[in-house]
């Protein structure tokens, strides 16, 4: 199974999750069945351990689409409001199978583990994340969290849920620490940044002969003239 690290689970919601499968290096992160499958776990949406033999293109293919309604929908909703069609799609996403029923079973060391009732079908599974959606987009709390990432070139969405709604970046340690980088290359850049002909540019107090000159000091006041008359003691 492909490395849940090539993923992206940190947008706050499973439907947002999905949509983060593309965008950003690499552009397309469910290449296949394997890469779907590694999601589904890593979602949530399968426990781990559970059979995915029949994820398939096909799988692949559905899913894709799904994100790409649900990327369409949750960004005009973001901006005014979503097409009546693309609701209407959501809609019929969600009621298009029963999301697979979880179950408790006792695992050999006495905890209780989760798995489910019944192998996951595709349109169980797309059922759950279109649902999620709805969710999402029918609570006002949850609306007003989200966010698009401040990344100069990340269109991705997430749930601010930071303490006093401050995050910026759908990740810090991606789209957050490239702005890190650039910035400090935009200051870097400034600082060393050389005069005409590639000659850096001269202090300011500096000559076109030679350095600087430094002002000499003010002569010292002259002494008091005194008539070099002694006088006696109290007198």
């Amino acid at each position: 199974m492909a490395a849940a690290c090539d993923l992206r689970f940190d947008c706050g919601r499973t439907c947002l999750d999905l949509v983060a499968t593309a965008g950003g290096a690499p552009a397309e992160r469910l290449t296949g069945p394997e890469q779907l499958a590694a999601w589904l776990v890593g979602a949530g949406l399968v426990p781990r351990g559970v059979p995915l033999d029949a994820v398939d293109v096909r799988w692949v293919v559905r899913f894709r689409a799904l994100r790409d309604l649900l990327r369409r929908v949750v960004h005009d909703e973001l901006r005014d409001r979503a097409a009546d069609a693309d609701l209407d799609r959501l809609n019929s996403a969600a009621a298009a199978g029963p999301p697979p029923a979880p179950r408790a079973v006792r695992e050999a060391d006495g905890t209780l583990a989760r798995t489910l009732c019944a192998p996951p079908d595709c349109a169980g599974l797309l059922a759950a994340v279109a649902r999620d959606a709805v969710g999402l987009l029918t609570d006002p709390a949850a609306r007003g969290q989200l966010r698009q990432c401040a990344g100069e070139h990340c269109s991705l969405v997430y749930l601010d849920a930071s303490r006093g709604r401050r995050r910026r970046w759908c990740s810090s340690e991606v789209c957050g620490n490239r702005e890190r980088v650039a910035r400090h290359r935009r200051r870097t850049t400034v600082r060393g940044t050389p005069g005409p002909a590639g000659v850096p540019a001269p202090a300011a107090a500096a000559t076109a002969t030679g350095p600087a000159r430094v002002p000499a000091p003010e002569p010292a006041a002259p002494a008091p003239v005194t008539s070099g008359k002694k006088f006696p003691a109290g007198g």
